[in-house]
């Protein structure tokens, strides 16, 4: 066979053969394309659209009473780290929205953290269970899921404000006098973002080791390595696929919550989410909520890109 029929495979056909095998080519594309396209237009009109729109906004001035004048402008990104001096128009430097990101990205970053430190334990005994137990463990992490996010975190608020669970058994302990100031601060919030987002963690994870053959695990022992280098050498970097994934799935809404902060932290401990539908409510300023977005969907984005680098790099020399 010639060169040219190795790269062509219509090449060794006959005209009429090789017209038939493009019509039906085409023909199958086609159809592919019809397939996908109630799909497509879902993700257009109810995922990108809106992301299209709130970018136009952030570059548009605010309207007196709500809504944007069609004008452009950047002063909603400006206005997230400057303020304007009244009198001779200068930006005079406003950290204020600055914490807010700052302190988003912190909670996100310990929620995950902290996700992580319990769930990979939790995924690994569920991944050593005897097959016939694994699916009650996958039961047991997933019962949250069946209750409203909304009844959830306000359970968490009965149970760790100054009358709840926690404080009245440690009173009637003894070890505290009056009641610890645990609602309506970072602590509370923190805590609220763990409760909602570490099965997202326990699963992605427990998924990854369930795969796992543990006679790996076995050989690492025979050949003398302790339980730290067994971890470290063979499990975590079979597991990190699930360990990434997990990270991923509780980082970006938790830095994006908007419940938990509302009920726990009380309005006084915003976060970014919350910060953009104060402007797109009592504030009436669309344009420096859109920025906010804009922001927000940056700094996920980010992620994904260091994600999808990092599993590229562990990837690449498996698949060589």
């Amino acid at each position: 066979m010639t060169a040219d029929a190795l790269s062509n495979p219509q090449a060794g056909l006959a005209p009429e053969e090789a017209i038939d095998e493009i019509s039906a080519e085409k023909r199958r594309v086609r159809r592919c394309w019809q397939l996908l396209s109630p799909a497509l237009i879902t993700i257009g009109v109810f995922g990108c659209l809106p992301l299209v729109i709130a970018l136009i906004y952030s570059f548009l001035e605010p309207a007196t009473y709500g809504g944007v004048v069609w004008n452009f402008s950047t002063d909603a990104y400006v206005q997230l780290l400057f303020d304007r001096d009244i009198f001779d128009d200068s930006l005079i430097f406003n950290p204020a929205y600055l914490e807010i990101f700052s302190r988003s990205f912190l909670l996100a970053l310990f929620t995950m953290a902290v996700s992580l430190l319990i769930g990979f334990p939790t995924a690994y005994y569920m991944a050593t269970r005897p097959p016939s137990q694994r699916d009650l463990w996958v039961f047991l992490i997933t019962i949250p899921f069946w209750t409203n996010l909304l009844i959830r975190t306000f359970s968490m608020q009965l149970i760790i404000r100054d009358e709840g669970l926690i404080n009245v058994l440690l009173m009637d302990w003894g070890l505290i006098e009056k009641p610890l100031e645990l609602i309506y601060t970072d602590f509370a919030v923190a805590l609220g973002l763990l409760y909602s987002y570490l099965p997202f963690m326990v699963l992605p994870i427990y998924a990854a080791l369930e795969r796992v053959d543990f006679r790996l695990v076995e050989a690492g022992f025979d050949l003398y390595a302790n339980r730290f280098k067994v971890l470290k050498r063979i499990i975590v970097p079979l597991a990190m696929p699930g360990i990434i994934a997990g990270c991923i799935l509780v980082l970006i809404p938790a830095l994006g919550a908007y419940i938990t902060p509302v009920l726990l932290g009380g309005g006084k401990e915003l976060m970014i989410g919350n910060l953009i539908a104060q402007q797109f409510g009592s504030s009436r300023n669309w344009p420096l909520g859109s920025a906010a977005a804009m922001v927000l969907l940056a700094m996920v984005l980010l992620a994904l890109v260091i994600y999808v680098k990092v599993t590229g790099r562990r990837g690449g020399p498996a698949h060589g």
